[in-house]
């Protein structure tokens, strides 16, 4: 297969996400970034004009039960373990210092 997409600096790329590579792995990421870029470049001669764009690959059927109100626990029994309450409500630690 003859090789037309553009340079890829591997070397460049792990620099900006801060990570080390050998040069074995970007030896190997290289080839498969290429390879990857020719695939796109050959899907790419096809007409998809009439095609319909897709999500994902296979049709997904929401397999959720409906969202309808259940019993619920007893109060008491809710906040039987919380380590603090206040209010007949949980009481937790303050996370955002300053609100608006």
């Amino acid at each position: 297969m003859q090789n037309t997409s553009p340079a890829i600096d591997v070397a460049y790329i792990a620099q900006l996400a801060k990570i080390e590579l050998t040069n074995e792995e970007q030896s190997r990421l290289t080839r498969d970034l290429e390879q990857i870029l020719n695939y796109v470049q050959q899907l790419g001669k096809w007409d998809t004009q009439h095609v319909e764009p897709m999500y994902h690959p296979i049709p997904i059927f929401d397999a959720l039960r409906p969202d309808v109100p259940g019993k619920s626990l007893p109060l008491n029994a809710t906040l039987c373990n919380a380590p603090q309450q206040e209010d007949d409500q949980f009481r937790v630690p303050k996370v955002v210092e300053s609100a608006h």
